[in-house]
This record gives C-alpha cells, structure tokens and sequence, in this order.
C-alpha cells in the first residue's frame, strides 16, 4: 500500500472525547509511519493537539458562534485536500454532511450517523459492545473505522491503545513551580453531569485524609473554581488549580503525582493520556459502556453491588431521577482512600 495516503479524523464532541481520538492517532503512525493526518474539531479544544507532531493541519469547526458559515468554510478547505481516507467518530448531522461532501475516495463513520447512508463503509456502534474478549473500550470502538487500513486486521488490546498527549517547554515551566520533589495528589472533582460526580461532601472528606500524607492540588476548568472553593476544606493544604493550568499542563502535572483521583469525565482521559496512577471513581455510569482509565496503575471504584437504577443513563444527568444519588452516597471514602496504599 502507498506511504502517501491523507487521512482526516473528524471528532466535534468533547474534550474527553478528542483526548481519546488521539489513541487513533497514534495507532494509524505506529502502523503507516508515512500517512499524513489531520485533524477537525470544534473550537476550544485545539490546545490538545496543538504540539501534537502526528497532526499536519488542525481545522476548529466554530460551533457556537458561526456554525453554518464556518461548517461550509471547513468544508471547502476539506474538500481541496483530496482525503484518501476520512474517518468520523462523531454520530451527528453536521460531522456525517462533512463526511459525505468531502470528496474523499473511502468515507467511513458510524452507523448511527443520520447521514452514514452516505460513507463509502458503515461501522456498527454499540455502547456496551461485547465481545468473546470483553467489553470494547471507546478507543478500540474507534480504531474498527481503521480496520480497512490495514490487511489482517486484529484489534489490540485496550491497554495498548492508550491516548497520548505532547507536551512544550511552557507546559513543562508552568507545571515545574508545582513538582517540588514532594509527594502530592491531583483531584479533579468537578463534571458536567451531577449524576457522574462524587458527592461534594465526599471529596471533602477525601481531600482531609489526603492533606496529611502530602500537597493536593483541585483541578478544573474557570467555571469549576467557585465549586471547589467550597469543596476544599480551609484547615488542609489543598491548593484549588482551577484556571491556573491548561488541559495539557493539567495532564502534565498528573503524570508525576503520588496519585490521581477522578470521576467518570475527562480528566480521567488526561490521566491515561500520561499514564498516571489513577483512581476513578464511577456513580451513575458503568465501565463497560467503554471509558474506564487505561493507566497501567488504575483502579475503579463503583458501588457494589450494584443499584438496580444502574446506570440510569450513559452521560448521567442533572440530579438523580429518584432522588436518592445513593450510587455516590454510598461510595465510602475510605474504600476511595485506600486505593493510595497500592501504588
């Protein structure tokens, strides 16, 4: 086969969802070194791919401001490029009209794209997706778009996908004034969905233990950092990060730390991206839909047995639907805690 080939990865979702694509990256320039591969995400989320050395052109789909326009802008510059090959993660309209109007030679996305009728090959998507070999994690899901790649096809194993983030010498000066050769820990407590958080009363509890056997650094994004505030108990040495550091410094400040603890949401993506020690903790979703952490040194906590309302949902939700949140009530601290002492 040709080392000349284009190909395009198309993913407009999330941030976790884009730090996870990157395992696709990765596994297309182990495989096909002389591919040349680009990249289209949506606006905020380019920062992640940025010092990326696998990535040629990054094309920012401005969704919220300029849809339309720049969607038809994009598409333009897509369509001069000649893809051999355009691959699309995401399953909506606007991701499956750029797939289809691309002029690539293969087009291949989801079956559950509403435009897939329109993909030269059509993948089924399943979540869970079982298999003899277990559940598929959702960088295995998304390498079957490359399946056609390669000539004998095996898909590897999950932990040999992991997701991969690059890093420059800012990052490593930003991040440098916050590894002082101390034992410290990093919590990222905060989600967008209620339902995928451990109770706030929980990470209190959690960030006391942790206060006494190092630094704890509180991670999150601008909007998180009232929420922390409260989180952080004020008699501990916990230090709220939240706006100081970009995605990537926060990636890079986990690779080092003691520990990392995260709930079912993006930050535990990052953590696999560096392969921290990793704790995740998961309320109202399940591992096997496919986003547990795929750090050599994780572990999962999940309340067990299970509730029968679990999971209530695959992106969880705005409060409990019956009131109770008692799938992260009931998680106990100390179950959280001990995962320190295995290391």
């Amino acid at each position: 086969m040709s080392q000349s080939k284009k190909i395009l990865i198309i993913q407009t979702a999330f941030i976790g969802d884009v730090i996870l694509a990157t395992s696709l990256i990765e596994a297309i320039k182990k495989e096909f070194p002389g591919y040349t591969i680009d990249f289209l995400l949506r606006n905020g989320n380019q920062s992640l791919l940025q010092t990326n050395p696998h990535i040629r052109n990054i094309f920012i789909w401005e969704k919220k401001k300029k849809k339309v326009k720049s969607l038809i802008e994009n598409l333009i510059l897509i369509r001069k490029e000649k893809y051999d090959y355009v691959f699309n993660i995401q399953r909506f309209f606007s991701s499956g009209l750029l797939t289809a109007l691309s002029g690539a030679k293969r087009r291949v996305g989801f079956n559950k794209n509403p435009l897939s009728f329109l993909f030269t090959k059509k993948i089924k998507h399943q979540i869970p997706h079982y298999t003899e070999n277990g559940y598929l994690h959702e960088v295995q899901r998304n390498l079957l778009l490359a399946s056609e790649l390669y000539d004998n096809f095996s898909m590897p194993k999950d932990l040999n996908l992991k997701p991969k983030i690059y890093f420059n010498e800012e990052d490593k000066t930003q991040v440098n004034k916050y590894q002082k050769g101390e034992k410290y820990f990093v919590l990222a407590p905060s989600s967008v969905w209620y339902t995928k958080q451990w109770h706030s009363s929980k990470w209190t509890q959690l960030i006391t233990h942790l206060s006494q056997d190092g630094i704890v650094y509180v991670i999150g994004g601008p909007d998180d950092k009232e929420y922390l505030d409260k989180v952080i108990p004020s008699h501990t040495n916990a230090i709220n990060l939240c706006g100081k550091l970009s995605l990537r410094q926060s990636a890079l400040l986990m690779k080092k730390a003691t520990r990392v603890f995260v709930n079912d949401s993006a930050p535990l993506h990052l953590a696999s991206s560096v392969n921290a020690n990793t704790t995740a903790i998961f309320c109202s979703t399940v591992p096997e839909f496919g986003y547990y952490p795929l750090s050599d040194n994780s572990k999962l906590i999940q309340l067990e047995p299970r509730l029968e309302c679990m999971p209530c949902g695959l992106h969880g939700h705005k409060q409990c639907p019956l009131g109770h949140f008692s799938c992260a009530m009931d998680i106990e601290v100390s179950n959280v805690y001990k995962t320190t002492l295995n290391i």
